[in-house]
């Protein structure tokens, strides 16, 4: 098959808009195929969020029951609750390097930013609601946290 023929059998398969094209003429077979940028699967980019090494902290339980006691933390620790708004990873500072946003003792006004919390690669600063002191950090860095979980004590 000469080149002549080739060039007008791609330019037949161009102006066609058919994806493939075989061709057996005596002992010679051509086979042209195009790849249809409308069947092209997504490029897709992925971020991966920053990762750090934490202690995991280790709880001992009393041997007595009622050496817990019956109060709940809420009613243990005197102050306003400044509660999670979502499900996400928690972070005390806004990069690995930098320092926390906010320390226990830390003098808070409203509307200062607490720490951030990542979901679904959306990094969200969480406010606090409250003026104050913080009394309680109740979340390591780095970790998940729930809707509605309790994340710092203001008093």
């Amino acid at each position: 098959m000469d080149l002549r023929k080739l060039k007008k059998l791609i330019d037949l398969v161009e102006e066609s808009g058919i994806a493939e094209l075989e061709l057996t003429e005596g002992e010679e077979k051509v086979k042209i195929s195009r790849q249809l940028m409308s069947q092209a699967a997504p490029i897709t980019h992925y971020i991966q969020a920053p990762q750090q090494s934490v202690a995991q902290p280790q709880i001992t339980m009393p041997s007595d029951p009622s050496a817990l006691g019956a109060k709940s933390l809420s009613e243990r620790i005197d102050g306003h609750a400044v509660n999670s708004p979502m499900v996400g990873t928690f972070y005390r500072s806004p990069s690995p390097d930098a320092k926390a946003f906010v320390e226990v003792g830390s003098k808070v006004n409203k509307g200062d930013t607490l720490c951030i919390i990542e979901a679904m690669k959306l990094l969200n600063e969480i406010e606090a609601d409250a003026t104050g002191t913080i009394k309680k950090i109740l979340i390591e860095n780095g970790q998940p946290v729930e809707y509605g979980e309790t994340l710092f004590i203001i008093g």
